[in-house]
C-alpha cells in the first residue's frame, strides 16, 4: 500500500509525483502510455498495471489529465475502486465540469477535491508553485499536508467549482497583461527600438499600476464609479483606441485625436 496514488503522467503529472516522492511518500503511478513511468519507477515510485491497481492502491488518488472527460474515461470502469478513497483532481476544466465530477465521484463512495495549479511543471514542489483547492473541507484537512509537497495550498471552500473558477480568473487576468505587453513591444518595435531598451520602462510603469488594482475592487463591490474619477471615459476609451492599433498602422497614422492629457 502506498500513500499516494498519481494518474495521468504528462509533464505536471510527472512533476506532482516527483514531489511527492522528493517529500519521502510512497508513491504508485499509472499512464495510458506505460514508458513514461519508466523515470518516475527508477526514482522508486510503484508501477501500477491497469487504474483499478492504482486506485486501489492508496487512499490518495491525484488525477493529472488532459480534460474532464478524460478523468471519467480513465476512472470508469474502476469507478467502485474509489469507495472510502478521496479524489484529488487536478485537471483544467470549467466549475460546472469540477461540480458535476464532484457529484460523480460522491455517488462512487469518494471524497472530492478539486484543483487549479497556479504554476509550470518546473515550479512544483517549491515555494513559488500555488495550489488552489476546493471541494470536501474534510478531506482536504485529512490530506492537507500531503498535498503541501506541491507548493503552497490555499482552500477556498465546498463548492468544487471554485478552484477552477479562480483558476480561470487569474489566468485571464494574465494572459490580459501578457497581451499587453506584447502589444507594447510591437508599437515600440515598429519604431526600432529593442525590446531590451524599453522593458525596463514598462515593468516600471505596470508594477506601479498595481497599486490601483484594491481601488477598483472597492469601487466594484460598491457600485459606486462616480466619485473621485480622475479619468473619465472618453478619454480612456481615446487612448486604448490608439494604443491597440496595429504597430504599422499607428506608425503611419497622421494625426491622432488623443487626449490622454486632458
Amino acid at each position: 500500500m502506498s500513500d499516494i496514488t498519481v494518474i495521468g503522467l504528462g509533464a505536471m503529472g510527472t512533476a506532482l509525483a516527483e514531489a511527492f516522492l522528493n517529500q519521502g511518500h510512497a508513491v504508485t503511478v499509472w499512464n495510458r502510455s506505460p514508458a513514461r513511468a519508466e523515470a518516475l519507477a527508477a526514482k522508486g515510485a510503484i508501477v501500477a498495471k491497469s487504474v483499478e491497481e492504482a486506485v486501489r492502491s492508496s487512499p490518495l488518488i491525484v488525477a493529472c489529465l488532459l480534460v474532464y472527460d478524460t478523468v471519467r474515461e480513465v476512472l470508469g470502469p474502476s469507478r467502485e475502486a474509489l469507495s472510502g478513497r478521496t479524489l484529488v483532481n487536478l485537471t483544467n476544466g470549467t466549475p460546472e465540469q469540477a461540480r458535476a465530477m464532484s457529484g460523480w465521484a460522491v455517488s462512487q463512495g469518494a471524497s472530492y477535491i478539486d484543483g487549479g495549479i497556479m504554476a509550470v511543471p518546473p515550479m512544483i514542489g517549491g515555494p513559488h508553485a500555488l495550489i488552489l483547492y476546493s471541494g470536501s473541507r474534510q478531506a482536504f484537512d485529512a490530506c492537507s499536508g500531503q498535498l503541501g509537497a506541491l507548493g503552497t495550498s490555499k482552500f477556498l471552500g465546498e463548492d468544487a467549482g471554485l478552484a477552477p473558477l479562480y483558476d480561470i480568473s487569474l489566468l485571464t487576468g494574465m494572459y490580459g497583461m501578457f497581451a499587453g505587453v506584447l502589444q507594447a513591444l510591437a508599437l515600440t518595435g515598429a519604431a526600432g527600438i529593442p525590446a531590451g531598451e524599453f522593458m525596463p520602462l514598462l515593468a516600471s510603469w505596470l508594477q506601479s499600476m498595481q497599486g490601483l488594482l484594491p481601488k477598483w475592487a472597492e469601487q466594484i463591490d460598491s457600485g459606486d464609479h462616480t466619485s473621485n474619477v480622475v479619468s473619465n471615459l472618453g478619454m480612456q476609451a481615446d487612448a486604448y483606441s490608439i494604443s491597440s492599433m496595429p504597430a504599422g498602422r499607428l506608425m503611419s497614422a497622421p494625426n491622432s485625436s488623443c487626449r490622454c492629457k486632458a
